[in-house]
């Protein structure tokens, strides 16, 4: 079986949003629990250098959204970075699912060879074709930051595991 570009993108990216909100899902259950304001996780980090929760799940809703698009051969429409609650970060990254769900097998398949130049900071770019900007940009850029964001839970104390971050089959 051939997997195409479009397979290899718009499913797993959407499933990791998804499991991304359950994840969310499962801390504003703790802290309601627990009796504490579900806000003081957004600034939570692993360690002083790093992205606070907040900053991981835009960064994996952006990642997501930007790279589908640029698979495409579009831009994506830009999000304001201004949750200030886990309720928030859970609507951008439903109308970063909606987003995923607008594209079709057609807009994307087809730009396995196409050249993407993203900015990667400070003025910087790189280009690659779409599959290697799939592979070794897109996917493990999202992976890495819900799994940053399952860490910061998981180390506040949000009582998840491995099915919870994988999701159901």
């Amino acid at each position: 079986m051939d997997l195409t570009l479009y397979q290899a993108s718009v499913p797993p990216l959407r499933r990791a949003l998804t499991n991304l909100i359950h994840l969310l899902e499962k801390a504003l259950a703790h802290a309601r629990v627990q009796g504490f304001d579900s806000a003081v996780l957004l600034t939570s980090r692993l360690y002083p250098d790093m992205f606070p929760l907040a900053r991981q799940v835009q960064i994996a809703s952006d990642v997501a959204r930007r790279g589908v698009a640029r698979l495409a051969g579009l831009e994506a429409p830009p999000m304001a970075d201004n949750e200030e609650s886990l309720e928030a970060l859970i609507e951008r990254l439903r109308e970063s699912i909606a987003y995923l769900d607008g594209f079709s097998a057609e807009q994307i398949d087809g730009g396995e060879e196409r050249p993407i130049t993203v900015p990667i900071g400070k003025g910087e770019t790189i280009t690659m074709a779409g599959w290697p900007f799939l592979s070794a940009f897109v996917l493990p850029n999202v992976y890495f930051h819900t799994t940053t964001t399952y860490a910061i839970l998981r180390h506040n104390g949000v009582v998840i595991g491995k099915r919870d971050f994988l999701g159901a089959p």
